[in-house]
């Protein structure tokens, strides 16, 4: 039998040690849960570098218009954060897109398609508020930046300029901004977003400005019992995204049957390690109260990995 002083001493180391091992994956530079579909208040180590490749797809069809329109975007986003210290981030972010959009004007079936890098988004994230605690944290932090004309806006196939929806970039200079919030325990995560981007005309279009609500809540699924040597954690994630775009604007008029608000739900996972995350979603729209004609929205899948150097 087991002396009661040295059980308790092994007791307190194993759960010590469990705690550390926890520690190590959740607060420390490491990869960490995070939403799928926007950002987190959680910091990245002073001089570590995070990356993250995410592959979406976005399926927009059931044309209320006469013209039968279907458009398939497919997006490979790289995106890479540098911790500058405990408190700021900076990150850019690069998309390249392969886009078809099918319709009918009338005269039969016909499909417009393009590819190519996308505008660049460049900005910084600064955390004013954190309360840690022995396994939680609470953070809040700012974010600001702007979208530059990296994309091509005047491209053209064999029927002329290619309109809005098929280009891969805007050709207007654009800022955004909001707050995040994130709670943080060893079980569970909680995520929130709010953001605004104001968007300028470019070659006489200008599309409309967006704000938007994202909340996110990340619950560890496996394993059920924490223990040593646990190789990583996976995680039940479900999101929502509260989406509204003022109407474009062609020559400075409204374009009545464009944008509008989506209320979007995604359910996901994540696998998390020390040093690397997988992830998958599936947004599907829950509400969508659209401008006239506007196309509506199918689906977004997403999956990617995150790493941390």
């Amino acid at each position: 039998m087991i002396p009661v002083k040295r059980y308790r001493k092994v007791r307190q180391t194993i759960c010590f040690r469990i705690y550390f091992s926890l520690v190590l994956i959740l607060m420390v530079p490491s990869a960490q849960t995070a939403p799928i579909t926007f950002n987190t208040a959680l910091p990245v180590a002073k001089g570590e570098f995070l990356i993250r490749q995410q592959f979406i797809s976005v399926q927009s069809g059931d044309d209320p218009g006469p013209t039968d329109r279907d458009r398939t975007a497919v997006t490979s986003t790289t995106a890479l954060v540098y911790g500058v210290n405990h408190k700021l981030a900076l990150f850019g972010i690069l998309p390249y897109q392969d886009i078809e959009l099918s319709l009918n004007p009338g005269t039969g079936k016909l499909s417009r398609t393009n590819s190519g890098l996308g505008d660049v988004k460049l900005f910084g994230r600064y955390i004013f508020k954190q309360n840690n605690q022995q396994g939680r944290t609470l953070r809040w932090a700012g974010f600001a930046g702007f979208k530059a004309p990296t994309g091509d806006e005047d491209a053209r196939d064999s029927l002329g300029t290619l309109p809005p929806p098929v280009q891969t970039g805007t050709g207007s200079w654009d800022a955004f901004g909001g707050l995040v919030f994130t709670r943080q325990t060893l079980d569970w995560q909680l995520d929130a977003q709010l953001g605004y981007q104001t968007n300028t005309e470019a070659n006489q279009y200008e599309a409309g400005d967006i704000f938007r609500f994202d909340a996110s809540f990340q619950k560890r699924v496996w394993p059920r019992e924490l223990s040593v040597g646990v190789p990583g954690f996976l995680y039940g994630v479900l999101e929502m995204n509260l989406i509204h775009q003022g109407k474009n604007k062609f020559n400075g008029v409204y374009d009545p049957h464009s944008n509008g608000t989506r209320l979007l739900l995604a359910p996901g996972i994540q696998y998390v390690t020390r040093r690397w995350i997988a992830e998958a979603s599936l947004q599907l729209p829950i509400i969508q109260d659209l401008n006239g004609s506007a196309l509506e929205l199918g689906h977004i899948l997403r999956a990617g990995m995150r790493f941390n150097f």
